[in-house]
């Protein structure tokens, strides 16, 4: 159950500046959907663990971990007896997949203006901030990471875990196409002009606003991500 001294933990989660190093399994994960939403690994391409294993001169077991995990996120397809595939959704599949997160983020800011705590609010102000601080940095890696930390403070924020849990299993398929979007020149800058609009909705507890401001930041992120993939 979701109480607000857990959720206050979560808005306090912003990962550091000087976080430990990624794990294989991570590092692997990375590197394998940036490929795959590049278009340097197209769709039908066989997935060959002992391959992979020797190509970044790790063992199996967190080659076949990454994989696991691109299956989560809809870039893989698992077959019994058939290995591992490229599975790179239709333009069609991935429209729907943002459309869905756009409404689900957006009904979680929009409860957030409402639920949220002084506290909580301070928290997330205070994360905004040290976005900023990365942003002006042009830290995009450690940028991404807040931003995950961002998102989910206000899943959590919005007081219904049921709706957070949907929230983070969307996320999760459409991740990679998210992470993408930061290769766009001033990405950094714009995305967190467009966090700073939720973040001020929800501050004034104004639930339109920060319901139609969220829905905003998605469909752009949507969009960035259409005109990163076409231009790779």
């Amino acid at each position: 159950m979701t109480t607000p001294d857990t959720r206050e933990k979560t808005l306090l989660a912003i990962p550091p500046r000087n976080k430990p190093p990624r794990t294989r399994t991570e590092t692997l994960r990375l590197q394998l959907a940036d490929e795959i939403v590049t278009g340097v690994l197209e769709p039908g391409t066989p997935l060959d663990e002992q391959e992979l294993a020797r190509r970044f001169g790790v063992s199996r077991t967190p080659v076949r971990e990454a994989i696991r995990q691109l299956a989560a996120s809809g870039l893989v397809d698992t077959r019994p007896h058939r290995g591992a595939v490229v599975a790179l959704p239709t333009p069609r599949e991935l429209d729907e997949m943002f459309r869905a997160m756009a409404e689900l983020e957006a009904l979680c800011a929009g409860l957030c203006a409402i639920h949220m705590t002084p506290s909580e609010r301070a928290a997330l102000q205070a994360m905004h901030q040290e976005m900023g601080a990365l942003m002006q940095a042009g830290e995009v890696e450690p940028y991404y990471a807040a931003n995950i930390a961002f998102h989910t403070a206000i899943y959590e924020g919005a007081a219904n875990g049921y709706l957070a849990g949907i929230a983070q299993a969307t996320r999760t398929r459409v991740a990679p196409f998210r992470h993408a979007q930061f290769r766009a020149s001033g990405r950094l800058a714009r995305s967190h002009a467009e966090h700073a609009a939720v973040l001020q909705a929800i501050l004034r507890g104004d639930r339109v606003r920060a319901t139609d401001a969220m829905r905003a930041h998605i469909d752009t992120v949507r969009d960035v991500y259409r005109t990163v993939s076409r231009e790779a």
